[in-house]
């Protein structure tokens, strides 16, 4: 029943085909073209960039620029001269609110291609805040298991997060190829649907299984979608009015629930492809994880996100990975460790250009009413409309990559010593799973979009099929609520 249901509603949206053509035409969509590889694990943490967490990572990759003593040369510097360089940070645990990712921040800290305005982007953007907080780095000392991570599988040194903005938009790229417009985190925007659809939709068609492993109570997000996307497109227009209205606000807010719901999510999708992070761990130790998973940390305790003490979250990433490698399906499986954006740290590569997804502008719809409205709503609104602008301010487009992030490709497949330079950003997963399965681009950026899959050696007998043993995380072992 639920299936029949979910795939009426993907009818019903009369998707457009997206540009381009399969990787086989001759073959028809949904064609297994890769088989050594049956399950694809997508662990995406949150807000750290490359240099931030593995910039340390001396010998492999591209990391912090080093002096002969082996301390980092980065510096960020304030118009007023104020130098701020590159440290290492003394604990794991973060400052609150700082630093900063927002679309504004973000651009403020790309500076033209510089990437020298981190320190102005505390400045500009958090009154009171401590611009030398962007710096900042962990080691492998803090970071035992990520770094042993690294050194052990490929480690993908150019994977840049897909555009300059916070988590909402980039995790929309990773499951649609687009941001629709969106470029900030505000649960009521969450409320339209790209004319081609997500990934989740020609998974579905197709018959390939998926599904999302999150740590929403099920409850909660059952009893929103009785009321069918409809209802939920209603409750999340009505958290926008809660935007004026803070009591109401405060009664329907759903901030970052999980990556699946970043496009209306209908009751039979939720049923049929969501499942706890308890289900994950029975799944992979029993073998029956789906060919394409997606696992969210608890982004309000282990996501890594401030003031979140990173430890948890490489305690939580230490299981999964660990989870997947001892279960039973580890020979068929890729595994993808990477982050949805760079938080707001410091990374020294500048992001390159890219190609736009659509015609759709970045925008604000607050920031875009009419003069005349914004006037009349002044008295009302000021407060709140300059909150936006500090937050949304910046070029209305998609042209540019967001920074670097960590990422490592793992799989028994995987080149031992191996660095992957290539271009790649959260688009990549999908340009995989579509070699994988001969599926269609969705959007012209991941039509431009380059696999991870040079990092795999596929003619070879797997290199990792024992699986290796990698250090404890420094929290030790993860402790789920």
């Amino acid at each position: 029943m639920w299936e029949r249901l979910e795939k009426r509603e993907i009818a019903r949206r009369g998707l457009r085909p997206g540009p381009g053509e399969r990787p086989r035409p001759d073959l028809p969509a949904g064609t297994d073209l890769i088989p050594e590889i049956k399950h694809i694990v997508v662990l995406m943490m949150e807000n750290h960039s490359y240099d931030n967490y593995l910039g340390m990572l001396t010998g492999r990759g591209e990391g912090l620029p080093l002096a002969p003593d082996g301390t980092p040369l980065a510096v960020s510097v304030l118009p007023d001269g104020r130098r701020f360089p590159a440290h290492h940070f003394p604990s794991t645990a973060q400052v609150g609110g700082n630093p900063s990712q927002t679309w504004n921040a973000s651009h403020i800290s790309f500076d033209g291609g510089s990437c020298g305005g981190f320190a102005s982007s505390v400045a500009q953007t958090i009154p009171g805040g401590d611009p030398a907080v962007p710096m900042g780095y962990w080691t492998d000392a803090d970071l035992p298991f990520y770094y042993g991570l690294a050194r052990t599988f490929p480690v993908a040194d150019h994977w840049f997060c897909s555009c300059l903005g916070p988590t909402f938009p980039n995790r929309r790229f990773l499951i649609a190829g687009t941001a629709h417009g969106l470029i900030d985190d505000l649960a009521w925007d969450l409320v339209d649907y790209p004319e081609a659809g997500t990934i989740f939709d020609p998974l579905t068609v197709h018959d390939i299984s998926w599904r999302n492993y999150h740590n929403v109570r099920p409850a909660k997000a059952i009893l929103k979608r009785l009321l069918g996307t409809p209802g939920l497109v209603a409750l999340r227009r009505l958290a926008q009015l809660g935007r004026w209205l803070p009591s109401v606000m405060n009664a329907v807010r759903g901030n970052k629930s999980f990556t699946a719901d970043l496009y209306p999510l209908g009751l039979a999708r939720y049923i049929r492809h969501t499942g706890t992070t308890q289900r994950f761990f029975a799944d992979a130790a029993a073998g029956t994880l789906p060919a394409v998973s997606i696992v969210d940390p608890d982004f309000g305790a282990y996501s890594e996100e401030n003031p979140q003490d990173i430890s948890l979250g490489e305690s939580f990433a230490g299981a999964v990975v660990n989870a997947v490698m001892q279960g039973p399906a580890w020979e068929s499986t890729l595994l993808l460790w990477i982050y949805d954006e760079h938080g707001g740290y410091y990374d020294h590569v500048p992001p390159p250009e890219a190609v736009t997804p659509d015609d759709v502008p970045a925008h604000n719809w607050q920031l875009d009413l009419p003069s005349w409205v914004r006037v009349a709503l002044a008295p009302l609104l000021r407060k709140s409309m300059a909150q936006l602008e500090n937050a949304d301010a910046g070029p209305p487009t998609y042209a540019q990559y967001g920074f670097r992030v960590p990422a490592v490709i793992v799989s028994p497949y995987a080149r031992p010593d191996f660095v992957l330079s290539e271009l790649l950003d959260h688009t990549s997963v999908l340009k995989l799973i579509q070699e994988k399965w001969n599926l269609p681009p969705l959007t012209r950026r991941d039509a431009a979009a380059v696999s991870p899959l040079a990092a795999l050696d596929l003619d070879a007998p797997p290199a990792f099929l024992k699986p290796p043993t990698l250090p404890a995380p420094k929290a030790g072992p993860f402790r789920p609520d």
